[in-house]
């Protein structure tokens, strides 16, 4: 071997097309998440032009709440998901998996809003059944990928600034009762729909969605604070009892939600 080569330093292999990958993803999870956003928003329009009701199975509230929701939590996954310690391509794999799924779930929303029938536990019709089922499989592969984020947050201590693996853990902590929330919803009025009581499924819904809505953000606010409080001149024994204290407000109107879905159900 030349004594040249033998004696020159190896250069180091970077793992670039992992990174470039990753960023892709990313961007791609940034865009859906704001489409799906301006989609909400775009039928909050709708809602003040055409009128109707705000609550109920068929209304605009669906895709406009749905829109915002999905398209805030794509946002705040993707970013939060940066401070885990998960290999690149599965976080990419993952998260366009999640983005994917996101875009279903809203798409199939949006599609029965407009043509005026209910998008959940709607089983009148072949194609009805289709959209109800879809959501329904879409909403457990959701349950799946952000369980999976969840116990990574768990497994290996988040990286970040000060306070940042508690806020993420503690968000991924309270967005499983979110999860656990929304399939006890699904379960149950799937299994009244079955049994013939159709009305009663929609309705059924009604004592889960605060505890499931006020869950559901934890992971965007909580990290969101942290991130915040560690751009302050203030000492981090003080930074960390903020967050201490936001923890705890957060998991008490929780409990409420819980305690009254609990009585009410």
């Amino acid at each position: 071997m030349d004594p040249v080569l033998r004696n020159t330093p190896a250069v180091a292999r970077t793992p670039v097309p992992r990174a470039v990958d990753a960023r892709r993803t990313e961007r791609l999870c940034h865009a859906t998440g704001l489409l799906l956003v301006l989609s909400g928003l775009a039928h909050l329009v709708v809602f003040a032009v055409d009128g109707g009701p705000w609550d109920g199975p068929v209304s605009w509230r669906k895709p406009v709440t749905f829109g915002v929701s999905f398209g805030v939590t794509l946002i705040a996954v993707t970013w939060v998901t940066s401070y885990l310690r998960v290999g690149p391509r599965l976080r990419a794999l993952l998260l366009a998996v999640f983005a994917a799924d996101c875009a279903v779930e809203v798409g199939g929303i949006t599609l029965q809003a407009w043509r005026g029938v209910p998008s959940h536990l709607d089983m009148e019709t072949p194609f009805d059944t289709a959209v109800s089922m879809t959501l329904a499989v879409g909403g457990g592969v959701l349950v799946v990928l952000l369980t999976v984020f969840a116990v990574a947050s768990f497994r290996h201590r988040p990286s970040g600034p000060a306070g940042m693996d508690l806020a993420v853990r503690s968000g991924f902590a309270i967005l499983l009762v979110a999860l656990a929330s929304g399939a006890a919803m699904i379960a149950r009025g799937v299994v009244l729909t079955r049994t013939g009581h159709q009305e009663a499924a929609y309705h059924s819904t009604a004592p889960l969605k605060p505890l499931h809505g006020v869950s559901l953000h934890a992971v965007l606010v909580l990290p969101a604070l942290a991130w915040l409080l560690s751009r302050t001149p203030w000492s981090e024994p003080l930074r960390r009892r903020l967050l201490y204290a936001a923890i705890g407000s957060y998991v008490t109107a929780v409990i409420g939600a819980a305690v009254w879905a609990a009585l009410t159900y």
